[in-house]
This record gives C-alpha cells, sequence and structure tokens, in this order.
C-alpha cells in the first residue's frame, strides 16, 4: 500500500494531481489503519502503465547532472519466471524497462507486480535492486 505522496513520487507528479484522481475515480483508494488515503501497489503499478501508454505525465525535472549508472525507480509491473529465468517489467513515470535475471534473483528480491524497484542502467546491462521506503 502507497500513501498518496508515495505514489505521487513515483508517478512524476504532485499529490493533489493523484488526490483529484482518486476523487474522480480515476484510481482506486481505500483507507489504511489510521484513515488515511493509500492505494494498492498493484493497482498502481497498472495505473502507471495505463498513463505512460497515454503518453503522460512526461517528467518535467530538469537534468542538472547525471552518472554513469542511471537509476530509475518505478513500480514493478509484470514478472514473468520459468524455471532458470525471470523476465520483469518495470513502470517508472513514461519509461518501461524489461530487464532479464535469474529467477533465483527474482525469488530472493520478492518481485511482484505492484513493488517498488530499482532499476540501475549501465551500458546494456540492466540491475533490479529494491529500495529502502520511509
Amino acid at each position: 500500500m502507497f500513501r498518496i505522496k508515495e505514489a505521487a513520487n513515483l508517478l512524476g507528479v504532485s499529490d493533489d494531481t493523484v488526490r483529484r484522481w482518486a476523487d474522480g475515480g480515476r484510481i482506486a483508494t481505500t483507507t489504511d489503519g489510521s484513515g488515511r488515503l493509500v492505494i494498492d501497489g498493484v493497482t498502481l503499478a497498472r495505473f502507471a502503465e495505463e498513463i505512460a501508454d497515454a503518453g503522460g505525465p512526461a517528467d518535467s525535472r530538469v537534468v542538472v547532472a547525471e552518472s554513469v549508472r542511471n537509476r530509475f525507480t518505478g513500480l514493478v509491473t509484470r514478472v514473468v519466471r520459468d524455471a532458470v529465468m525471470a523476465q520483469v517489467e518495470i513502470q517508472a513515470g513514461p519509461y518501461r524497462i524489461v530487464s532479464l535475471l535469474s529467477r533465483e534473483a527474482a525469488d530472493d528480491l520478492g518481485l511482484e507486480p505492484g513493488v517498488v524497484a530499482v532499476a540501475a542502467v549501465k551500458a546494456t546491462n540492466v540491475s533490479v535492486e529494491i529500495p529502502r521506503i520511509r
């Protein structure tokens, strides 16, 4: 479950935008034990795919510096596992990133739709990490 502010950060929009979407019925919310609005991870992942497919919202932040290794924080939207390998799809704002990794690694990381993950990209290799939240 993601609070409105967390969802907004992952989607690259303001808290108010997510609240308007929720109030308008565009994205489903529930309340947590403290009575705050939250969005289920799987629901948020699907919504991130929908707005990316629709061409927005684009990330309007200006890049002032970049490193050799680029990191994209987003939501896992799909995991396809076989006996040895796993294909993991991450929606990071308007970017869809696909990574192939061992099934064991995907299982150890607990990768499932709705999980927050970081795709670290260097040259042609993409590794998937789980960030510490809160």
